[in-house]
Protein backbone atom coordinates (compact mmCIF):
# COMPACT_ATOMS: atom_id res chain seq x y z
CA UNK A 1 0.00 0.00 0.00
CA UNK A 2 1.42 3.38 -1.36
CA UNK A 3 1.40 6.22 1.74
CA UNK A 4 1.89 9.86 0.68
CA UNK A 5 4.22 12.29 2.64
CA UNK A 6 3.20 15.33 2.39
CA UNK A 7 4.80 19.10 4.00
CA UNK A 8 3.07 20.17 7.30
CA UNK A 9 0.66 22.44 6.99
CA UNK A 10 1.76 26.18 7.42
CA UNK A 11 -0.09 28.43 9.03
CA UNK A 12 -0.76 31.97 7.28
CA UNK A 13 2.44 33.40 8.23
CA UNK A 14 4.95 31.10 6.93
CA UNK A 15 4.51 31.28 2.76
CA UNK A 16 6.54 27.97 1.89
CA UNK A 17 9.50 26.36 3.13
CA UNK A 18 12.88 24.63 2.07
CA UNK A 19 13.77 20.97 1.91
CA UNK A 20 16.54 21.39 4.57
CA UNK A 21 18.07 17.82 4.91
CA UNK A 22 17.07 13.79 3.96
CA UNK A 23 17.77 11.39 6.22
CA UNK A 24 16.37 8.60 4.69
CA UNK A 25 16.97 8.01 0.65
CA UNK A 26 14.99 5.86 -1.64
CA UNK A 27 14.90 2.03 -1.71
CA UNK A 28 15.55 2.60 2.17
CA UNK A 29 13.68 1.10 4.98
CA UNK A 30 12.18 3.34 7.73
CA UNK A 31 10.05 2.77 10.76
CA UNK A 32 7.12 4.29 12.23
CA UNK A 33 8.34 7.51 13.58
CA UNK A 34 11.69 7.74 12.38
CA UNK A 35 12.54 10.82 11.27
CA UNK A 36 12.42 11.30 7.39
CA UNK A 37 13.22 14.97 6.42
CA UNK A 38 13.74 18.32 7.42
CA UNK A 39 11.50 20.81 6.27
CA UNK A 40 13.26 24.73 7.18
CA UNK A 41 10.95 27.69 7.07
CA UNK A 42 11.49 31.33 8.22
CA UNK A 43 10.91 30.83 11.71
CA UNK A 44 11.62 26.74 12.69
CA UNK A 45 12.95 23.51 11.46
CA UNK A 46 10.22 21.24 11.22
CA UNK A 47 10.72 17.48 11.27
CA UNK A 48 8.92 14.79 9.46
CA UNK A 49 8.32 11.64 10.60
CA UNK A 50 7.47 8.08 8.99
CA UNK A 51 3.68 7.47 9.30
CA UNK A 52 4.02 3.74 8.97
CA UNK A 53 6.79 1.00 8.80
CA UNK A 54 7.77 0.66 5.19
CA UNK A 55 9.95 1.30 2.17
CA UNK A 56 10.71 5.16 0.70
CA UNK A 57 9.70 4.01 -3.13
CA UNK A 58 9.73 7.46 -4.53
CA UNK A 59 11.24 10.99 -3.44
CA UNK A 60 9.61 13.66 -5.26
CA UNK A 61 12.06 16.83 -3.83
CA UNK A 62 15.55 17.79 -3.22
CA UNK A 63 17.51 18.73 -1.09
CA UNK A 64 17.32 22.69 -1.55
CA UNK A 65 13.90 23.11 -3.50
CA UNK A 66 11.11 24.97 -2.26
CA UNK A 67 8.09 23.44 -1.39
CA UNK A 68 4.36 24.45 -0.26
CA UNK A 69 2.14 23.63 2.37
CA UNK A 70 1.25 20.55 2.21
CA UNK A 71 3.41 19.40 -0.66
CA UNK A 72 3.84 15.94 -1.70
CA UNK A 73 7.39 14.82 -0.56
CA UNK A 74 7.64 11.43 -0.79
CA UNK A 75 5.90 7.75 -1.17
CA UNK A 76 6.34 5.23 1.38
CA UNK A 77 5.16 1.31 0.14
CA UNK A 78 3.86 0.34 3.61
CA UNK A 79 5.37 -2.72 4.97
CA UNK A 80 7.64 -3.64 2.34
CA UNK A 81 11.04 -4.11 3.01
CA UNK A 82 14.03 -2.16 1.50
CA UNK A 83 17.20 -3.73 -0.16
CA UNK A 84 20.78 -3.48 0.03
CA UNK A 85 22.53 -2.23 -2.36
CA UNK A 86 25.34 -4.19 -1.53
CA UNK A 87 23.91 -7.59 -1.67
CA UNK A 88 24.71 -8.76 -4.77
CA UNK A 89 27.86 -7.52 -4.30
CA UNK A 90 30.31 -10.65 -4.21
CA UNK A 91 33.76 -9.47 -2.89
CA UNK A 92 34.28 -9.18 0.61
CA UNK A 93 35.47 -5.76 0.66
CA UNK A 94 32.29 -4.16 -0.96
CA UNK A 95 29.63 -5.66 1.22
CA UNK A 96 32.28 -3.90 4.29
CA UNK A 97 32.09 -1.02 2.43
CA UNK A 98 28.37 -1.28 2.16
CA UNK A 99 28.28 -1.83 5.98
CA UNK A 100 30.22 1.07 6.64
CA UNK A 101 27.81 3.26 4.31
CA UNK A 102 25.02 2.21 6.21
CA UNK A 103 27.10 2.65 9.10
CA UNK A 104 27.87 5.87 8.34
CA UNK A 105 23.88 6.89 7.45
CA UNK A 106 22.99 5.68 10.48
CA UNK A 107 25.20 8.22 12.70
CA UNK A 108 24.51 11.23 10.57
CA UNK A 109 20.31 10.15 11.04
CA UNK A 110 21.17 10.85 14.67
CA UNK A 111 22.32 14.73 14.02
CA UNK A 112 20.22 17.40 14.25
CA UNK A 113 20.74 20.49 11.94
CA UNK A 114 22.97 22.49 14.46
CA UNK A 115 25.25 19.41 14.69
CA UNK A 116 24.95 18.44 11.66
CA UNK A 117 26.36 22.42 10.66
CA UNK A 118 29.17 22.07 13.31
CA UNK A 119 30.45 18.31 11.83
CA UNK A 120 30.58 19.72 8.49
CA UNK A 121 32.24 22.79 9.27
CA UNK A 122 35.11 21.04 11.62
CA UNK A 123 35.32 18.06 9.54
CA UNK A 124 35.00 15.63 12.17
CA UNK A 125 33.96 12.25 12.90
CA UNK A 126 30.65 11.30 14.02
CA UNK A 127 31.58 7.76 15.19
CA UNK A 128 34.20 9.21 17.81
CA UNK A 129 31.67 11.17 19.32
CA UNK A 130 28.88 9.87 21.60
CA UNK A 131 25.23 11.28 21.76
CA UNK A 132 23.81 11.98 24.84
CA UNK A 133 20.63 13.24 23.67
CA UNK A 134 17.52 11.45 22.83
CA UNK A 135 18.33 7.52 21.41
CA UNK A 136 21.48 8.53 21.37
CA UNK A 137 20.84 11.38 19.23
CA UNK A 138 23.91 13.87 18.91
CA UNK A 139 23.35 17.76 20.42
CA UNK A 140 25.14 20.79 19.84
CA UNK A 141 27.02 20.68 23.67
CA UNK A 142 28.21 16.80 22.75
CA UNK A 143 29.85 18.35 19.66
CA UNK A 144 31.60 21.42 21.92
CA UNK A 145 32.42 18.62 24.18
CA UNK A 146 34.32 16.79 22.06
CA UNK A 147 36.01 19.49 20.09
CA UNK A 148 36.85 20.62 24.03
CA UNK A 149 38.11 17.16 24.76
CA UNK A 150 40.54 17.41 21.37
CA UNK A 151 41.95 21.11 22.18
CA UNK A 152 43.24 19.42 25.11
CA UNK A 153 44.56 16.16 24.29
CA UNK A 154 48.40 16.79 23.72
CA UNK A 155 49.34 18.08 20.46
CA UNK A 156 51.10 15.77 18.20
CA UNK A 157 54.57 17.19 17.71
CA UNK A 158 54.70 19.42 14.66
CA UNK A 159 57.21 19.12 12.17
CA UNK A 160 59.71 22.11 11.33
CA UNK A 161 58.91 23.81 8.19
CA UNK A 162 61.87 24.91 6.47
CA UNK A 163 61.28 28.03 4.59
CA UNK A 164 61.57 27.83 0.56
CA UNK A 165 64.12 29.08 -1.30
CA UNK A 166 64.56 30.38 -4.83
CA UNK A 167 67.09 29.89 -6.89
CA UNK A 168 69.23 32.49 -6.02
CA UNK A 169 69.30 31.09 -2.26
CA UNK A 170 67.05 33.66 -1.21
CA UNK A 171 64.06 32.62 1.15
CA UNK A 172 60.71 33.08 -0.22
CA UNK A 173 58.12 34.42 2.51
CA UNK A 174 54.60 32.53 3.26
CA UNK A 175 52.20 32.07 0.64
CA UNK A 176 50.13 35.11 -0.02
CA UNK A 177 47.03 32.68 -0.91
CA UNK A 178 43.91 34.04 1.30
CA UNK A 179 41.09 31.58 1.67
CA UNK A 180 37.55 32.51 1.20
CA UNK A 181 34.40 30.66 2.01
CA UNK A 182 31.48 31.68 0.04
CA UNK A 183 27.68 29.74 1.76
CA UNK A 184 24.27 30.93 0.90
CA UNK A 185 22.36 32.29 3.73
CA UNK A 186 19.77 29.65 5.56
CA UNK A 187 16.53 30.55 5.02
CA UNK A 188 15.58 31.45 9.02
CA UNK A 189 19.02 33.70 8.48
CA UNK A 190 17.82 35.57 5.33
CA UNK A 191 14.30 35.93 7.18
CA UNK A 192 16.04 37.24 10.35
CA UNK A 193 18.29 39.52 8.51
CA UNK A 194 14.65 40.86 6.75
CA UNK A 195 13.10 41.35 10.17
CA UNK A 196 15.95 43.67 11.52
CA UNK A 197 16.42 45.45 8.58
CA UNK A 198 12.51 46.58 8.56
CA UNK A 199 12.70 46.88 12.09
CA UNK A 200 14.95 49.54 11.92
CA UNK A 201 13.94 51.17 8.54
CA UNK A 202 9.86 51.00 9.32
CA UNK A 203 9.91 52.38 12.94
CA UNK A 204 11.13 55.53 15.24
CA UNK A 205 13.04 53.43 17.36
CA UNK A 206 14.76 55.06 20.30
CA UNK A 207 16.46 53.38 23.45
CA UNK A 208 16.45 55.32 26.65
CA UNK A 209 18.58 53.39 29.75
CA UNK A 210 18.78 52.87 33.30
CA UNK A 211 20.59 50.90 35.74
CA UNK A 212 19.26 48.36 38.24
CA UNK A 213 20.77 47.51 41.76
CA UNK A 214 20.68 43.58 41.75
CA UNK A 215 21.93 43.32 45.55
CA UNK A 216 17.98 42.39 46.65
CA UNK A 217 17.04 40.05 44.47
CA UNK A 218 20.75 38.44 44.26
CA UNK A 219 20.21 37.80 48.21
CA UNK A 220 16.65 36.58 47.56
CA UNK A 221 18.29 34.10 45.24
CA UNK A 222 20.47 32.88 47.13
CA UNK A 223 18.78 32.43 50.61
CA UNK A 224 15.98 30.30 48.71
CA UNK A 225 17.42 28.68 45.45
CA UNK A 226 17.97 25.16 46.85
CA UNK A 227 14.44 25.03 48.64
CA UNK A 228 13.10 26.78 45.77
CA UNK A 229 14.42 23.86 43.39
CA UNK A 230 13.60 21.21 45.66
CA UNK A 231 10.23 21.74 45.61
CA UNK A 232 9.66 23.12 42.21
CA UNK A 233 11.32 19.50 40.57
CA UNK A 234 14.13 20.85 39.90
CA UNK A 235 13.84 24.43 38.46
CA UNK A 236 16.23 26.58 39.20
CA UNK A 237 15.31 30.17 40.26
CA UNK A 238 16.93 32.54 38.21
CA UNK A 239 16.74 36.26 37.40
CA UNK A 240 14.46 36.05 34.10
CA UNK A 241 11.58 35.25 36.51
CA UNK A 242 11.77 38.11 38.32
CA UNK A 243 11.68 40.58 34.89
CA UNK A 244 9.31 38.84 33.88
CA UNK A 245 7.19 39.16 36.22
CA UNK A 246 8.23 42.79 36.90
CA UNK A 247 7.59 43.56 33.25
CA UNK A 248 3.90 41.78 33.10
CA UNK A 249 3.41 44.38 36.06
CA UNK A 250 5.15 47.40 34.33
CA UNK A 251 2.89 47.03 31.31
CA UNK A 252 -0.41 46.84 32.93
CA UNK A 253 0.54 50.68 33.70
CA UNK A 254 2.00 51.75 30.88
CA UNK A 255 -0.49 49.74 28.21
CA UNK A 256 0.87 51.55 25.00
CA UNK A 257 4.41 49.89 26.01
CA UNK A 258 2.07 46.16 25.19
CA UNK A 259 0.25 47.58 22.41
CA UNK A 260 1.38 47.51 18.70
CA UNK A 261 1.04 49.39 15.53
CA UNK A 262 -1.78 47.99 12.78
CA UNK A 263 -1.58 50.45 9.57
CA UNK A 264 -3.18 53.95 10.82
CA UNK A 265 -4.41 51.95 14.21
CA UNK A 266 -3.16 51.30 17.78
CA UNK A 267 -3.82 47.88 18.80
CA UNK A 268 -4.15 47.09 22.85
CA UNK A 269 -3.81 44.05 24.23
CA UNK A 270 -5.07 43.16 27.58
CA UNK A 271 -3.11 40.60 28.48
CA UNK A 272 1.33 40.31 28.42
CA UNK A 273 2.46 37.61 26.33
CA UNK A 274 5.97 37.96 26.78
CA UNK A 275 8.32 36.70 24.41
CA UNK A 276 12.29 35.52 25.24
CA UNK A 277 15.45 35.91 23.12
CA UNK A 278 16.81 33.07 22.23
CA UNK A 279 20.22 32.46 20.58
CA UNK A 280 20.41 29.43 18.22
CA UNK A 281 23.29 28.06 15.94
CA UNK A 282 20.51 28.72 13.17
CA UNK A 283 19.84 32.50 14.44
CA UNK A 284 17.85 34.04 16.93
CA UNK A 285 14.27 33.42 17.60
CA UNK A 286 11.84 34.53 19.88
CA UNK A 287 9.60 31.93 21.61
CA UNK A 288 6.37 33.41 23.44
CA UNK A 289 4.96 32.55 26.52
CA UNK A 290 1.27 33.05 26.84
CA UNK A 291 -0.21 35.19 29.52
CA UNK A 292 2.79 35.21 31.75
CA UNK A 293 1.01 38.02 33.82
CA UNK A 294 -0.96 34.95 35.56
CA UNK A 295 2.68 32.63 35.42
CA UNK A 296 4.08 31.66 38.87
CA UNK A 297 7.91 32.65 39.44
CA UNK A 298 8.95 29.06 38.83
CA UNK A 299 6.35 28.61 35.98
CA UNK A 300 8.38 31.57 33.99
CA UNK A 301 11.52 29.80 35.18
CA UNK A 302 10.53 26.23 33.53
CA UNK A 303 9.22 28.08 30.57
CA UNK A 304 12.30 29.82 29.88
CA UNK A 305 14.49 26.51 30.16
CA UNK A 306 11.94 24.50 28.54
CA UNK A 307 12.16 27.19 25.17
CA UNK A 308 15.41 27.41 25.30
CA UNK A 309 16.27 23.53 24.90
CA UNK A 310 13.59 23.19 21.95
CA UNK A 311 15.11 26.12 20.20
CA UNK A 312 18.25 24.22 20.88
CA UNK A 313 16.90 20.93 19.39
CA UNK A 314 14.94 22.80 16.56
CA UNK A 315 11.90 21.37 18.56
CA UNK A 316 10.23 24.78 18.62
CA UNK A 317 6.45 25.14 16.27
CA UNK A 318 5.16 27.85 14.57
CA UNK A 319 2.46 28.42 16.75
CA UNK A 320 5.41 28.91 19.91
CA UNK A 321 6.87 31.74 17.46
CA UNK A 322 3.92 33.66 16.91
CA UNK A 323 2.29 36.38 18.29
CA UNK A 324 4.02 38.36 21.62
CA UNK A 325 3.03 41.84 23.09
CA UNK A 326 6.38 42.45 24.17
CA UNK A 327 9.96 40.85 24.08
CA UNK A 328 13.21 40.22 26.84
CA UNK A 329 16.40 39.82 25.66
CA UNK A 330 19.42 39.35 27.73
CA UNK A 331 22.93 39.85 26.69
CA UNK A 332 24.56 39.60 29.74
CA UNK A 333 24.62 35.89 29.17
CA UNK A 334 27.41 36.41 26.86
CA UNK A 335 29.21 39.14 28.72
CA UNK A 336 27.44 41.89 27.24
CA UNK A 337 27.52 45.68 29.44
CA UNK A 338 25.18 47.35 27.19
CA UNK A 339 23.60 47.23 24.13
CA UNK A 340 20.48 48.75 22.24
CA UNK A 341 18.35 45.51 21.51
CA UNK A 342 16.17 46.09 18.17
CA UNK A 343 12.58 45.65 18.38
CA UNK A 344 10.20 43.15 17.26
CA UNK A 345 7.75 44.14 14.74
CA UNK A 346 4.59 44.77 15.11
CA UNK A 347 6.08 45.11 19.00
CA UNK A 348 6.19 48.59 20.31
CA UNK A 349 8.99 47.96 22.91
CA UNK A 350 11.63 45.49 24.01
CA UNK A 351 13.74 45.10 27.47
CA UNK A 352 17.32 44.26 27.09
CA UNK A 353 18.87 43.09 29.97
CA UNK A 354 23.11 42.89 30.63
CA UNK A 355 25.86 41.58 32.31
CA UNK A 356 25.78 42.15 36.45
CA UNK A 357 28.62 44.20 36.65
CA UNK A 358 30.35 45.19 40.60
CA UNK A 359 30.54 49.35 40.71
CA UNK A 360 31.59 51.54 43.31
CA UNK A 361 28.05 53.59 44.04
CA UNK A 362 27.44 56.32 46.20
CA UNK A 363 24.97 55.34 48.68
CA UNK A 364 23.93 57.80 51.46
CA UNK A 365 26.73 59.61 50.81
CA UNK A 366 29.24 56.89 50.86
CA UNK A 367 31.00 54.58 48.31
CA UNK A 368 29.58 50.92 48.34
CA UNK A 369 30.30 48.20 46.06
CA UNK A 370 27.26 46.92 44.18
CA UNK A 371 26.00 44.92 41.95
CA UNK A 372 24.59 47.19 39.33
CA UNK A 373 23.43 45.79 35.77
CA UNK A 374 22.29 48.51 32.96
CA UNK A 375 18.62 48.01 31.49
CA UNK A 376 17.95 48.95 28.28
CA UNK A 377 14.32 49.95 26.77
CA UNK A 378 14.31 50.19 22.78
CA UNK A 379 10.51 51.40 21.83
CA UNK A 380 8.77 53.22 18.91
CA UNK A 381 8.44 56.72 19.43
CA UNK A 382 5.46 56.49 17.13
CA UNK A 383 3.61 55.87 19.68
CA UNK A 384 5.52 55.85 23.29
CA UNK A 385 6.58 58.88 23.84
CA UNK A 386 9.94 59.44 26.17
CA UNK A 387 8.40 60.58 28.76
CA UNK A 388 5.93 56.73 29.05
CA UNK A 389 9.30 55.06 28.25
CA UNK A 390 11.20 56.59 31.03
CA UNK A 391 8.67 55.57 33.48
CA UNK A 392 8.01 52.09 32.36
CA UNK A 393 11.64 51.58 32.70
CA UNK A 394 11.98 53.21 36.03
CA UNK A 395 8.59 51.28 37.23
CA UNK A 396 10.63 47.86 36.38
CA UNK A 397 13.84 49.54 38.07
CA UNK A 398 12.08 49.74 41.40
CA UNK A 399 10.43 46.42 40.82
CA UNK A 400 13.39 44.65 41.12
CA UNK A 401 15.45 46.68 43.50
CA UNK A 402 12.56 46.01 45.64
CA UNK A 403 11.24 42.51 44.49
CA UNK A 404 8.29 41.95 47.35
CA UNK A 405 6.15 44.65 45.15
CA UNK A 406 6.54 42.60 42.57
CA UNK A 407 4.24 39.97 44.75
CA UNK A 408 2.47 42.64 46.24
CA UNK A 409 1.79 44.29 42.92
CA UNK A 410 2.91 47.76 44.33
Amino acid sequence: MAIEIKAPAFPESVADGEVAAWHKSEGESVARDELIVEIETDKVVMEVVAPEDGVISKIHVQEGETIESAQLLATLEQGAVGSSPAASAPAADSEQSAAADDADTDLAALLGPAARQMVEEHKLDISQISGTGKNGRITKEDILKHLKNVESAPAATTPVVKAAIDADNAPIGPSSERVEKRVPMTRMRAKIAERLLGATQGTAMLTTFNEVNMAPVMALRSKYKDQFEKIHNGTRLGFMGFFVKAACESLKRFPAVNASIDGSDVVYHGYQDIGVAVSTPNGLVVPVMRDADFMSLADVEAAVKDLGLRARDNKLTIDDMTGGTFTVTNGGVFGSLLSTPILNPPQTGILGMHKIQERPMAVNGEVVVLPMMYLALSYDHRLIDGKTAVQFLVAIKDLIEDPARILLQL
